[in-house]
């Protein structure tokens, strides 16, 4: 629909109320309800939003290193741009119009602090040089019994999935939540998140959902609003969703898995596909796989963006410690899928269910472009087999800290995102590594409290 159409629905509404939402550099969507004539006001104009959005952690607390906001700046409003293509209905909302805005049009944001501005630019670049990137995130998450206030309240201890034991593509278990399951896919796709598949994954409580390929912008659009849209369907059934990377030591970890393809300038032909019976790779899916491998140590935080992240990483959850690649090998950080036509692609497995989707894909395209521009070789050889059992090959940053260090001082990163982005996000991991290391852990209680 063009925007005199969408204008012309939302004049019609019977309702008064509209929801925004902006991503902040965690990927978590910050937003509140508006009168429909302060929408059609902001249209053509741009909406005030308090810049803290952009200058506190996941838990609301300040950041005290940041440059672009602050209690230095008075935390001034921020012009937000509505992007009246995002239009859609919440279906579990009374079917309220819902729009994604952002900060592509602020001079100063767009180049710090606004994740899907970011991931514009990048996108931007890659049409430039004659491609269409076609994305899709997938995503694995754990369900529990409860609200958030009842698992607040009890320390999240005790925490009860809502299914028992390890049975991964359970016909049963989703039987069991039948009416959960099928809000799930139902919901999804009046909500124009459509999947293209679902099921259980290995573990108590764990599904496993992938969302159908789109242009990269509205498919981490999709991916941003998937996992929004699974927590607030959940507490429709007494549940919470959770997509950390890994909640219990004990258990798999959960991946945010990236499919990615180039396409041709209008879209019609895939140029990761390969015409031809010897299964070899053509050189641009080769410089592509270069770059991101290349790349991948020195932007790991946009992959990997929280301490509990790289608890996931290299323990054997099918999140590979180390720059490799195979052919159909899920046991590597680039799985390289040579399919069809409309399904030729590479995925990258490192990131998890806890990135931030604008950041994820941005980090993603921008590396594979980086090869393609510097026309790499790719001199890493195939793994065939465990790819867990090639540490020599580009060994990864192990914890959150060290990644960021590497990032910040990084001269791939800067060029491929710019440097005051790349200084501003690398602040935001450093406070959120200093809040970790300043905690003490139940860990540390039952450990020292009496015994040392």
């Amino acid at each position: 629909m063009n925007t005199e159409k969408i204008i012309d629905i939302i004049e019609k509404e019977d309702s008064s109320k509209i929801k925004i939402a902006i991503a902040d550099i965690d990927g978590i969507l910050r937003g509140k309800y508006i009168h429909k004539k302060k929408f059609l006001d902001s249209v053509n104009n741009q909406l005030g939003i308090c810049d803290v959005v952009f200058g506190w952690d996941a838990g609301d607390a300040c950041y005290d290193n940041s440059l672009i906001t602050g209690w230095h700046t008075g935390y001034p409003d921020a012009r937000a741009k509505i992007d009246i293509s995002t239009f859609r209905k919440i279906p579990w909302e009374n079917s309220m119009p819902f729009f994604l805005a952002d900060f592509s049009e602020h001079e100063v944001y767009a180049k710090t602090t606004c994740s899907r501005s970011l991931l514009k630019r990048v996108a931007a670049e890659c049409e430039n040089m004659g491609f269409t990137p076609k994305f899709a995130q997938e995503f694995e998450w754990f369900n529990f019994r409860g609200t958030p206030s009842e698992i607040n309240q009890a320390g999240f201890d005790n925490l009860q999935p809502i299914t028992p034991g390890m049975f991964g593509y359970s016909v049963l278990r989703t039987s069991l939540n039948s009416a959960f399951v099928n809000e799930l896919i139902d919901f999804m796709d009046a909500f124009k998140v459509s999947l293209e598949g679902l099921h259980t994954e290995t573990g108590p409580g764990v599904f496993e959902a992938a969302i159908f390929y789109d242009d990269v912008l509205a498919a981490a659009d999709k991916a941003v609003l998937f996992k929004t849209g699974v927590k607030e369907i959940a507490y429709r059934h007494n549940m919470v969703a959770s997509f950390m990377a890994k909640w219990n030591s004990k258990l798999p970890g959960c991946g945010g898995h990236l499919h990615q393809s180039l396409w041709n300038k209008n879209g019609t032909s895939n140029l990761f596909f390969n015409d031809t019976k010897n299964g070899k790779m053509n050189q641009l899916l080769e410089q592509y796989i270069a770059g991101q491998l290349i790349c991948l140590p020195e932007i790991l935080p946009m992959f990997a963006p929280n301490v509990n992240s790289y608890k996931r990483i290299g323990h054997g959850d099918w999140a590979p410690a180390n720059a490799t690649w195979g052919l159909d090998n899920r046991t590597t950080a680039v799985r390289v899928i040579q399919g069809r036509m409309e399904s030729a692609r590479i995925e990258s497995r490192v990131p998890g269910a806890d990135t931030n989707p604008y950041l994820a894909m941005a980090a993603a395209l921008a590396s594979g472009l980086f090869g393609i521009k510097n026309k790499l070789k790719l001199d890493i050889p195939e793994t065939i087999g465990n790819g867990y059992n090639t540490a020599k090959q580009g060994g990864l940053p192990k914890n959150l800290m060290d990644a960021t260090e590497k990032m910040a001082n990084s001269e791939i990163a800067k060029q491929l995102f710019g440097a005051p982005f790349v200084d501003h996000f690398t602040r935001t991991r450093e406070w959120e590594w200093r809040q970790f290391a300043g905690s003490v852990t139940n860990w540390e209680l039952k450990r020292y409290f009496e015994i040392i």
